[in-house]
């Protein structure tokens, strides 16, 4: 007799929705508040090209992404592409390190919202000196501001999928058209200048580790677009849209990565302008260009890409640990569905508690995350693509011409995110904090599998039913 379907999601989420959720989580703040750090770090052209050959690469990969999504349209995503790629134990390894990219991005994005609020405004925000962290002082305006955040999105995700949808899709337009300010009015405004942008890459490193710097964030910069999957058990419609919609999400992405690190570098020397270690470079290049009203609009678009961001991820993240919770591996206690509103309320309660957490760290946080995010992901990225080439090995799904070579380029570039960050000597080499904090997540995820015997001890035919929905 096979196992019990139940709990499923309802499908709710209309094709539009779908894709600003991709969009709207692939822009976050990073955008906007990170390019200062990203011309450090390779200069204006070699950060454009990192980002834009980064794009390319999430394209190849995004190609399996689809083959998956239209295998197992189900919620947990890679969890359930890397059970059915290599089985129980590596869906595990897959999952907790997918959890930790998806579960950091959104506080990451609550406190990158602390950081907008200073900029903007100091005396509401920067009040209640608590203490420093790294350097950067934490204020209790700054805390409260993020956790409110977090705890209003928290809850309008408990309430509904369908409402969710519609909101990513306001805000995701409105994050569209700040982004169209920035980059058409700060070359109008007179005030940019192509000398602005010399030298081209970071004169402290070679261009090519500036370029393979900013290439080994890749899988945080797009991280957005394989939310998309986690969503699919919800799709009210054909998950063969799913590939589309990622392709046409990672290229505005890397479009509007592009227009915003090069607005950022051309109203003043770029050089100049990371030396004076502004709060916000973008911020300030845009009010020295376009002044109030531009900033407005540019804080618009901020605002409009954290609330994208942690709303995206905050679904994301809830989906992937309510799957994981439903085939046993995780306490069931994620897997219950809300009586009411029918969304993996408890797995949502779960990710704002622990989000709430991030805003006592205060700015610094944001640069230690970015690395472990990328680093998470990237591992969902393996396991999908390595999926996908299985798929075309047995021809169970049509993969299409050369779907088989595509899914290993995609899983070779998924290494390389990986080398990139944990190879001593890499440009993309994790600081010490991240490797911290990412031992403390490994040994948490070594906890709960030690009691998570009911799922090592399932039948396969059970587990196939409970993640891959058959």
């Amino acid at each position: 007799m096979s196992a019990p379907l139940s709990p499923t999601l309802s499908p709710t989420l209309k094709p539009l929705q779908v894709g600003a959720l991709s969009l709207g989580c692939i822009i976050g703040f990073g955008c906007f508040v990170l390019p200062g750090d990203f011309l450090v770090t390779a200069g204006p052209l070699g950060a454009t090209l990192g980002v834009l050959l980064g794009g390319a690469a999430m394209l190849i990969i995004a190609r399996s992404y689809g083959v998956m999504v239209r295998a197992f349209p189900v919620a947990g995503a890679e969890f359930a592409y890397a059970y059915h790629a290599c089985g129980r134990y590596h869906a595990y390894v897959c999952g907790w390190f997918l959890a930790l990219g998806y579960l950091s991005i959104v506080p990451l994005n609550a406190t990158a919202l602390a950081v907008l609020g200073t900029f903007v405004a100091p005396q509401l925000f920067a009040r209640g000196s608590l203490y420093t962290v790294a350097g950067f002082e934490v204020f209790a305006g700054e805390v409260v501001l993020a956790s409110a955040a977090i705890i209003g999105i928290g809850l309008f995700q408990i309430r509904g999928v369908r409402s969710v949808g519609r909101l990513q899709l306001g805000m995701t337009a409105l994050l569209v058209g700040g982004v169209l300010v920035v980059g058409l009015g700060t070359p109008l405004s007179g005030a940019a200048s192509a000398a602005n942008l010399q030298p081209y890459f970071a004169p402290d490193r070679g261009p090519l580790a500036g370029v393979l710097a900013m290439l080994a964030i890749a899988p945080w910069l797009y991280v957005g677009f394989d939310t998309l999957p986690q969503a699919a058990e919800e799709f009210d419609f054909s998950p063969r849209q799913g590939l589309r919609l990622m392709v046409i999400s990672i290229g505005a992405g890397a479009v509007m990565y592009a227009v915003v690190i090069l607005a950022t570098a051309s109203v003043m020397p770029w050089q100049d302008l990371v030396a004076g270690e502004p709060l916000w470079a973008t911020g300030a290049t845009v009010r020295a260009s376009l002044g109030t009203t531009g900033l407005a609009c540019l804080a618009l678009a901020v605002t409009m890409a954290v609330f994208t961001g942690i709303n995206g991820f905050f679904m994301a993240s809830s989906r992937l640990l309510f799957s994981m919770g439903r085939s046993k591996l995780l306490p069931p206690w994620f897997g219950q569905i809300h009586p009411t509103h029918h969304t993996p309320a408890n797995a949502i309660r779960f990710v704002g508690v622990v989000s709430l957490a991030a805003p006592w760290f205060g700015r610094e946080v944001i640069v230690w995350v970015v690395d472990m995010a990328a680093l998470g992901t990237a591992f969902g990225y393996f396991y999908t693509c390595l999926g996908a080439a299985r798929l075309a090995q047995t021809g169970q799904v049509d993969t299409g011409p050369g779907g088989r070579r595509y899914a290993l380029v995609g899983a070779a570039l998924s290494v390389g995110f990986i080398v990139l960050l944990t190879v001593p000597g890499m440009p993309g080499f994790m600081a010490a904090p991240s490797w911290i904090a990412l031992a403390a997540w490994v040994s948490l995820g070594l906890g709960f599998f030690a009691r998570a015997g009911e799922y090592r001890a399932l039948p396969t035919s059970e587990l196939d039913h409970l993640i891959l929905r058959r």
